[in-house]
């Protein structure tokens, strides 16, 4: 339950839901302790493994034989003064040991052969998305995303440990949910050169698509910065109509903060509440002070320790020769961000990971290192609107800003041999939701621009932001164009394979495919004014993507990490392109998979926001949407849509079988399909024909 503050008035008729739980491990028992090699001062003060057990039973996978899951906790101790830690904002404003160090904990999970000479020496590092686990998921084609994975759904193929791999989770976020299964870091308050608490402005904002009386300050259930002197002026909430659209004050007798009366929280503030509720289709958006914030950037510097530990310390409990990064969606963004900032270089000067994979990032960045920085806040065409993600610089290489005069390149800070091999996959919906051209093109999106040495760029063509359940439920059926909401184009077959050839990259010295991305030159990446989209029935096209601005969040932002002005001011935005498509809609450019080459449908990556409190005419967050092709001459001119339909394209199911197969032995040969998966891309893909046969009655 909530309470209105004592001091203030609570609305009539008001109710309040209970706040979010959560729990502190106070100490461990049997713990296995391991500590670091002989003379060597690290980063990583000792690792504590609190559960050691075998993998499905002891089951061997191939020549790296059986398994074993540990879990427990790692201590780290970080150095102020480190060139390496230089950039971690505010580092000096924590409380330090009796060494003049810094402490920090966190709780991990690693999956590692049990026999260490069997062990291929290469550790996956994923970078927890706000504290879960997506590696087994994405590449081991696991039924579900388990944070504990225990029985053999939660494994999937086993992809990733037939390849030997060693895989790492570590928390490196500290204002997660109250959920003892995410994985966490638990880091010092920061406190004022003064001693006193430290203060700043903080910002929160909410797309209002249902009545509420009270709206959580937190992002995501995540845990709030508090404020401060509750009833002052100085906090000011406004309400709008649209993403630019012009900010009214709520007067501040309207609104109240409120405290939570149970759990963990009681007697702390952790939502805001409008007399008369928060009215759906308007953007809320709160300016605030507030007090107590960590040092957010520890999570790049656990990263990096983690893994050198892991390829440098002799009594590693995890030991590796080679360290892999793998982000998805925010810890893509984190992945950039690492690179940006130059967090490959560890305190003793060397290279962190030897490869990278960010998937699904675009060109953004994120709140993972600034002053009550909220890393869950990420920025969309129509949600959590002007956080600081969309950040020049966007690609790897130094390019010139022809309006602010700066000219730099993501990979700035890191000296070429201290650079990891990059490989970074987006899909469609990333170059209209998270401006993914700009990753290779110019700032001015006037041409193409080069990658850097050892990078590697794709384009999982059609695809949006996740793969999309198939086959459709029933209430994903749109009224337009015949088609579904959600889009199932089944990219993770590519990102397998890519995963496999950045392991040997890495590992062997193998290289993967030739980039491929769309490009100015060859006519594939365009202005969405230019798309030729097919003018199927009902089908409306967006022309307005995801747009970075040069933001202005105060003179210190920059330099210090510290944002005195919120909201942000908004300069000019940068130019985003997209892949342009053929005549059925589908993207061209980039990795076409089999829905592609031999289409039964039109995959969008994206979709209009339509029939709803607000925001109509934007896109919607992550999701696309699939028109099927009509199956006849007959059923294409009744429905008056202009793709061929099926029966011209294909003649009948075994046509489309062969043509299928042909496509999918292309994929294999060029790299970006595992051979083994040629038979699950097929009978997909048949089930797919089979269904929209059943659907259409022929």
């Amino acid at each position: 339950m909530f309470r209105l503050l004592s001091a203030l008035r609570a609305p009539a008729g008001c109710r309040y839901r209970s706040g979010s739980r959560w729990t502190v491990v106070l100490g461990l028992s049997g713990a296995l302790v391991s500590g670091t090699g002989a003379g060597a001062r690290a980063e990583v003060v000792r690792v504590e493994v609190v559960t050691r057990e075998s993998v499905l039973g002891g089951r061997s996978f191939g020549p790296w034989g059986a398994y074993e899951k540990l879990t427990g906790r790692i201590y780290f101790s970080f150095d102020p003064g480190n060139p390496a830690n230089a950039r971690i904002v505010d580092l000096a404003l924590a409380p330090l040991d009796a060494e003049g160090r810094v402490r920090a904990w966190a709780d991990f999970m690693v999956i590692q052969p049990v026999n260490p000479a069997r062990r291929r020496g290469v550790a996956w590092l994923e970078v927890s998305n706000r504290g879960g686990k997506a590696s087994l998921r994405y590449f081991n084609r696991a039924l579900r995303g388990a944070s504990d994975p225990t029985v053999a759904e939660d494994f999937g193929d086993g992809l990733l440990l037939r390849e030997g791999l060693t895989l790492i989770w570590v928390g490196w976020q500290m204002d997660l949910p109250d959920d003892p299964r995410l994985l966490r870091l638990h880091g010092p308050l920061l406190r004022a050169a003064d001693g006193r608490p430290l203060e700043g402005w903080v910002r929160a904002d909410w797309v209002v698509e249902a009545p509420t009386p009270e709206l959580a300050l937190g992002h995501r259930d995540h845990r709030p910065y508090r404020p401060i002197r509750p009833g002052s002026e100085e906090h000011v909430l406004t309400v709008r109509d649209a993403r630019e659209g012009a900010r009214a004050v709520v007067a501040r007798e309207q609104w109240h903060f409120a405290t939570a009366e149970d759990g963990p929280d009681a007697g702390q503030i952790t939502h805001v509440v409008l007399e008369g509720g928060f009215q759906p289709g308007r953007i809320y958006e709160l300016v605030y002070r507030g007090r107590d914030p960590r040092p957010v950037g520890l999570g790049l510097a656990v990263v990096r320790d983690v893994v050198s530990y892991a390829k440098h310390d002799l009594d590693a409990v995890f030991p590796a020769t080679h360290g892999i990064a793998f982000g998805v969606s925010q810890t893509g963004r984190f992945l950039r961000h690492f690179l940006h900032q130059g967090f490959n270089v560890d305190e003793r000067g060397r290279r962190a990971f030897d490869g990278v994979l960010i998937h699904t990032a675009g060109a953004g960045r994120g709140s993972f290192n600034h002053r009550f920085a909220q890393p869950s806040r990420d920025a969309h065409r129509y949600s959590a609107f002007f956080y600081p993600t969309d950040l020049y610089p966007f690609a790897s290489l130094p390019q010139p800003d022809p309006l602010t005069g700066r000219e730099e390149g993501l990979l700035d800070a890191l000296p070429q041999p201290l650079r990891p091999r990059v490989m970074t996959t987006n899909t469609g919906y990333e170059y209209w939701g998270r401006t993914a051209s700009l990753v290779h093109t110019t700032v001015d999106g006037a041409a193409d621009a080069p990658a850097a040495p050892g990078e590697r760029l794709y384009h999982l063509a059609g695809g949006q932001h996740y793969v999309g359940p198939f086959p459709p439920d029933s209430g994903s059926a749109l009224a337009e164009g015949r088609g579904f909401a959600g889009n199932p184009l089944e990219f993770l077959v590519t990102l397998r394979a890519l995963a496999v050839r950045l392991v040997a990259w890495v590992a062997d010295g193998v290289p993967p495919p030739p980039s491929g991305v769309p490009a100015i030159a060859r006519g594939t990446l365009v202005p969405p004014a230019a798309l030729a989209f097919p003018a199927i029935p009902g089908v409306e096209v967006p022309t307005e993507p995801h747009v970075a601005y040069r933001a202005d969040y105060g003179p210190r932002f920059l330099a210090e990490g510290i944002a005195d002005v919120q909201p942000p001011r908004l300069g000019e935005a940068f130019p985003a392109l997209v892949p342009q498509v053929d005549a059925f809609g589908n993207e061209l450019g980039g990795v076409r998979g089999v829905e592609l080459r031999a289409p039964l449908a039109t995959y969008t990556p994206w979709r209009v926001r339509r029939g709803l409190a607000g925001g109509n005419g934007e896109l919607h967050d992550f999701e696309g949407a699939f028109y099927p092709l009509p199956t006849t001459a007959a059923a294409a001119a009744a429905a008056g849509d202009p793709r061929p339909p099926l029966e011209r394209l294909y003649g009948d199911r075994t046509g489309y079988r062969t043509r299928v197969e042909a496509a999918a032995a292309g994929l294999a040969t060029e790299g970006f399909l595992l051979d083994e998966d040629v038979a699950y891309v097929v009978e997909r893909a048949l089930a797919l024909w089979d269904w929209i046969h059943a659907r259409e009655g022929g």
